[in-house]
């Protein structure tokens, strides 16, 4: 069985390459020919539920936008309540029919359960589930000076996805109704400084790719990864307080409504609307998972060479005197929201 593998290591890769060379012209034809069909039955919002996390800032402030546009019913939910006030104000200016606000922490069962109720008791049903809260860092994994943070990220950019959509799943299979996820290309395209949150992010898409097969038909899920389209994450950071009960504190707001996080927000929501299983932006990006599949060497060299010219601070070597290092800090992914 041994050699029989060897032989089909070496057979199976240039073969498979030789069947999609002559079947992308195809394949791209039958893609073209869905995309123009879905666009002229796209489904219409209009006066349809649309829960959205994370919705304070940023990604999930445009998300809000786009759906508003469409003349849709809307449950923004964040932490900071006080700032889903202007955002459902705008909402209402772009066309939102209706815009509830609800103040919750997606990372708690028990907030899910609240807001989701509150809207099904409001509204007496649900269509759209967008989960968009996202916190992303940019220290390397050796930095870390105290590892309870650790769970922290993992709360929040993948459990902050599960819960809402465990509560949500038997009222959107009732309308037939769609989940929209913000991820990341650092899922499987490895960005240095972001080890945790791309193995969030990673386990994000492979739990709604798994549950896909799970609800069939009755449930919809549009899996959205982006590139880089936010600003410098040095425009702001998040510190975590000292508590039993560790909160969020925000040191500085930060602003991430750029052309390209727009551009992004509409994307998703057109391609949610369209019934698209995966929105990419921007879609160049699909070249490098190809390369990390059938040619991982050259991917890793490239990002090494890439990497080895940005002259990043690197961790002191083992055996240096031990130092304290600063606070950990961390920032809003700058192509994802930060966390409410």
């Amino acid at each position: 069985m041994s050699i029989f593998n060897s032989i089909l290591n070496f057979v199976v890769p240039p073969a498979s390459m030789v069947m999609l060379a002559f079947a992308w012209p195809t394949l791209t034809f039958f893609h073209a020919m869905r995309w123009l069909f879905e666009s002229l039955f796209r489904e219409n919002m209009e006066n349809k539920v649309v829960v959205i996390t994370g919705a304070s800032s940023a990604i999930g402030e445009q998300i809000a936008y786009e759906y508003a546009r469409r003349q849709a019913n809307l449950v923004l939910v964040a932490r900071r309540e006080q700032r889903l006030f202007g955002i459902r104000e705008n909402a209402r200016l772009l066309g939102a029919k209706q815009v509830m606000v609800i103040a919750a922490d997606v990372v708690k069962e028990e907030d899910c359960r609240r807001f989701i109720g509150d809207t099904i008791s409001y509204f007496g049903h649900l269509h759209h589930l967008v989960n968009t809260a996202s916190l992303g860092h940019t220290f390397y994994f050796e930095e870390a000076s105290d590892t309870s943070l650790f769970p922290h990220l993992m709360d929040i950019n993948f459990w902050g996805n599960v819960y809402p959509t465990y509560v949500a799943l038997p009222y959107l299979r009732l309308t037939h109704g769609r989940i929209l996820v913000n991820a990341s290309v650092e899922s499987w395209l490895p960005m240095s400084r972001m080890s945790l949150y791309a193995a969030a992010k990673a386990a994000v898409i492979n739990f709604y790719d798994t549950l896909r097969f799970e609800v069939k038909d009755d449930v919809g899920i549009t899996i959205a990864t982006d590139g880089l389209i936010g600003s410098d994450m040095s425009k702001g950071k998040f510190m975590l307080e000292e508590g039993a009960e560790m909160q969020w504190k925000e040191e500085r707001e930060v602003s991430l409504t750029g052309g390209q996080v727009e551009e992004f927000a509409k994307a998703m929501v057109a391609g949610a609307c369209r019934g698209e299983a995966y929105v990419k932006h921007p879609s160049w990006y699909d070249i490098f998972l190809l390369y990390r599949v059938l040619a991982p060497d050259i991917l890793g060299w490239t990002f090494r060479l890439l990497l080895s010219t940005q002259g990043a601070k690197r961790p002191p070597l083992e055996g240096a005197p031990p130092q304290r290092p600063p606070p950990l800090a961390f920032s809003p992914s700058p192509h994802n929201q930060k966390a409410e």
